[in-house]
């Protein structure tokens, strides 16, 4: 899957509309728990959203890494994606 995947970009089309959502409450100074909601939704939907995109990190660019013989550039795709999981355990 393609980085310009049209889902991906549907899907964050959508949550850049949930973003605009929620200024919209902050500023009609809705209730906080109505205003947290929604940003669990947002997180919910980045996260599926990384999801997608290490799927095809991991299915085109560490496997062709892996299938070009090239021990180098597979290692380096596994320490990026073993440095970004540090970052986001964090």
């Amino acid at each position: 899957m393609p980085h310009h995947d049209p889902k991906i970009l549907s899907r964050l089309a959508r949550i850049q509309g949930q973003v605009g959502g929620v200024a919209r409450m902050i500023e009609d100074d809705r209730y906080c728990i109505d205003i947290l909601t929604q940003i669990q939704a947002v997180k919910s939907a980045l996260r599926k959203v990384e999801e997608e995109l290490l799927k095809s990190h991991s299915a085109h660019c560490v496997a062709h890494a892996i299938a070009s013989g090239d021990a180098k550039d597979a290692r380096r795709k596994f320490e990026e994606l073993v440095e970004l999981f540090g970052k986001i355990a964090r």
